[in-house]
């Protein structure tokens, strides 16, 4: 049975895609199974896996509606071990149905559990949001991933990220755990990386993980040519960063 991880955080521009898009490459490219599921209107995490959206029949948004399968909307991908479910910008008015539909937390959940069996890892992108689109994700979810970039409002969003997750632990899905917390865009250089890493760790050591992203500008131009880090780039230091995520993540996981 697989795990599924919602990669989140409702502040844009901390590296949230990035690290989905370049996780999921990198475990995948070690021997595992991965889906990644885009639940961003904005759809970028399907543009990074070279997926045109102007071209998909079946999306996210379907599933999130009840108008199609999970095993429907899966995109194989030229990346090894990689599937996708891919969105476009039907998803924008997702939030607007979802409203009057009975059990409209659990859509995803339900979509889900049914290939759930056939991956080892589940990724979903999630939008920089707390909406209703979010909320399916983390009830769908076993765990949250949690990527921060090193600056001063950080830990703020954190904490009421944090806030939400316990709301959704005890409304709707007892059993979430947050995975981890990535620090992105990092420079050891500066004195505020180094003091948000010092709050950081003083809140919550045992999510954090050790392996930091560092800023890395072959890692926003990959997106733009279809393909995860690993294909684009493989010396770059943002795919070794990320390789070495990956490695850190399955072993957290039990290999």
């Amino acid at each position: 049975m697989g795990k599924i991880i919602s990669v989140v955080n409702q502040k844009g521009g901390v590296g949230k895609t990035t690290t989905a898009v370049n996780l999921a490459a990198g475990i995948g490219k070690k021997g595992k199974k991965v889906l990644i599921v885009d639940a961003d209107p904005q759809g970028n995490t399907t543009s990074a896996y070279g997926i045109d959206k102007r071209k998909l029949s079946v999306s996210v948004y379907d599933l999130l509606i009840g108008k199609a399968k999970a095993e429907n909307a899966i995109i194989k991908t030229a990346f090894q071990g990689v599937d996708v479910i891919p969105c476009n910008m039907n998803l924008a008015g997702a939030e607007v149905e979802l409203i009057s539909l009975n059990n409209r937390e659990a859509q995803l959940k339900s979509a889900l559990c049914l290939v759930k069996p056939y991956y080892d890892y589940i990724f979903i992108d999630c939008p920089p949001s707390l909406g209703l689109i979010t909320i399916n994700a983390l009830c769908a979810s076993d765990s949250v991933l949690v990527p921060i970039q090193c600056e001063y409002f950080a830990l703020e969003g954190l904490s009421q990220l944090i806030g939400t997750v316990r709301q959704v632990k005890r409304l709707f899905n007892p059993t979430i755990e947050i995975e981890g917390i990535v620090l992105t865009m990092f420079d050891g250089r500066l004195n505020l990386t180094q003091q948000v890493v010092g709050e950081v760790k003083k809140f919550f050591k045992n999510e954090l993980f050790s392996t930091t992203i560092p800023r890395a500008v072959r890692l926003s131009e990959a997106p733009s040519h279809g393909k995860p880090i690993q294909y684009y780039d493989p010396r770059n230091k943002g795919c070794i960063a990320y390789d070495n995520l990956a490695a850190e993540f399955i072993k957290r996981n039990g290999g």
